[in-house]
């Protein structure tokens, strides 16, 4: 018989910098490319779904014709339709990354990177800001100087970061005034990295939030290709069976039964699969079903 210590549910809120938010937030990685009435339509969904913090970066859309900055861009549009919708949302974003740089975190930089995402989006602020990903030739200690400067301004009200190693993160925070208070990396059933890279250690350590990206393996989970994947998508099947829920609902709510807390990024554009978010909070899993998922995507059992 299993005890109900055993269950690991996913959490009702988690804090991130001084909000609940969701445990579920909304990616728009995809976002760009859509007209004002559809993108409103994505947002409406997610808001329908419960989802209080969303995600985006100066980035999102480059592949699209409209290039950098076009979803960013896309969210102002719908903020100058509907201004009342910022103000129901946490809005992150990101910066730092150029294409063919690859990486910049100057001051002079991320300065102008701010400013022109707040214009694009039609917003005086962010309520968290992140680096997208670490610049190896900047100084943390100029890049918190400059995080400062934004902050003091109110133009940021939290910084993160995203993509780094905990080392790199530590040197940044050492120099920062305010605390650093989340990290966004990769996080899924077929990529475990931060549970033995002292990324979550460092998160439940420090009290930051962690997002997560990818967390359906890039879409491998939905359409499993390796024997590998397979498997691990029949144990997330199981237990999306037993709770009439679909394998991806599954698969964010074994994401957030790790006590870190992480907060997958739903990426998908469509609003009908956005409303579907909720299911993932039915699903509880055992420890051993837990381990089973862990064990059976690493190819191998824990000592």
């Amino acid at each position: 018989m299993t005890a109900m210590s055993d269950f690991l549910p996913a959490p009702a809120t988690v804090n991130l910098a001084g909000h609940d938010v969701a445990p579920i937030a909304w990616g728009m990685w995809r976002f760009a490319g859509a007209d004002v009435s559809v993108a409103r339509a994505r947002i409406d969904a997610a808001f329908e779904a419960g989802v209080t913090l969303f995600d985006t970066a100066d980035i999102y859309g480059c592949d699209t014709p409209d290039g950098f900055g076009s979803a960013e861009a896309l969210l102002g549009r719908v903020f100058a339709e509907a201004p009342e919708l910022r103000d129901r949302m946490i809005l992150a974003t990101k910066g730092g990354i150029i294409l063919g740089t690859p990486y910049d975190s100057s001051a002079a930089y991320l300065t102008s990177a701010i400013d022109i995402s707040l214009k694009r989006m039609n917003t005086d602020h962010v309520e968290l800001w992140q680096i997208h990903r670490p610049d190896l030739l900047t100084h943390p200690q100029e890049i918190a100087r400059t995080l400062e400067d934004a902050h003091k301004a109110g133009k940021i009200g939290a910084i993160g970061v995203s993509n780094f190693t905990t080392a790199q993160a530590a040197a940044l925070a050492k120099f920062l005034p305010v605390p650093l208070v989340s990290h966004q990396s990769e996080f899924s059933p077929l990529h475990l990295a931060p549970l033995f890279d002292g990324i979550f250690d460092q998160s439940m350590e420090r009290g930051m939030a962690f997002l997560a990206w990818s967390t359906l393996g890039g879409g491998r989970l939905g359409d499993p290709a390796d024997e590998r994947t397979r498997a691990v998508a029949g144990l997330l099947d199981a237990k999306a069976a037993e709770y009439g829920v679909s394998r991806a609902a599954a698969t964010y709510s074994w994401v957030m039964a790790h006590p870190a807390r992480p907060i997958p990024i739903v990426g998908t554009q469509n609003p009908d699969r956005i409303r579907e978010i909720p299911q993932a909070f039915a699903p509880r899993w055992t420890r051993a079903e837990w381990y089973a998922v862990l064990q059976t995507s690493m190819g191998e059992n824990l000592p």
